[in-house]
């Protein structure tokens, strides 16, 4: 008995560290140029490069309105809007800064809330490269009925260079896998509680 479970032990560590060592592989790809969508939603945290992204997106017009989600709430429009380097106009027209959001699961329920209230079904997520599986994941469970186009930012954490040679890079990169295999648990879950009729129905032809 001992040795079955060592074994099944070891198996789960080779696992894990197999779809570890392809999930940080994975994240590191170039962001596709992101067809036309109806908005753009951009996350704080990490790099202010997904919010500039975000900016940037929007003056070239790839989207209608621009949600920035999880602003924390002492920050003013204008203090953000300086270090962006965004036009006042730009903000006042086309910029909505969400402050309720505190994590990612946050950021997929202000978000959901924004496009429903707007009637967007077509959104642009910008987040960071290794943050995006699990935005994505979380934000498709939140609209279902949604398109999501991804535009990661690249960034310094998904070098293979740098995490196969630093351990505290390559313990992020492992706790955001482990938070996204949670996700990927819970949307299971999800999934198992659906009707069959009902996923049979929502199944692309």
């Amino acid at each position: 008995m001992r040795s079955i479970l060592l074994w099944a032990a070891l198996l789960g560590v080779v696992a894990f560290l197999g779809g570890f060592w392809s999930f940080a592989t994975r994240v590191r790809t170039e962001a596709p140029e992101p067809p036309q969508a109806q908005a753009i939603v951009a996350l704080t945290g990490g790099s202010l490069e997904r919010l500039s992204t975000g900016v940037r997106l929007l003056e070239e017009q790839k989207g209608q309105r621009l949600l920035i989600s999880g602003v924390n709430r002492i920050v003013t429009d204008e203090e953000l809007y300086a270090v962006l380097n965004v036009d006042p106009a730009l903000g006042e027209c086309c910029i909505d800064l969400g402050r309720r959001a505190e994590d990612t699961l946050g950021n997929a329920s202000e978000t959901a809330s924004w496009a429903r209230q707007h009637r967007y079904t077509q959104l642009i997520l910008v987040t960071d490269d290794y943050h995006m599986p699990r935005s994505y994941a979380e934000l498709t469970l939140a609209m279902p009925e949604a398109e999501i186009y991804a535009y990661p930012v690249r960034t310094r954490f998904t070098d293979p260079a740098l995490w196969r040679s630093d351990w505290p890079t390559a313990s992020r990169l492992a706790s955001e896998y482990v938070k996204y295999l949670v996700i990927r648990g819970r949307e299971a879950l999800i999934s198992l509680g659906t009707p069959a009729e009902e996923t049979k129905a929502d199944a692309p032809a």
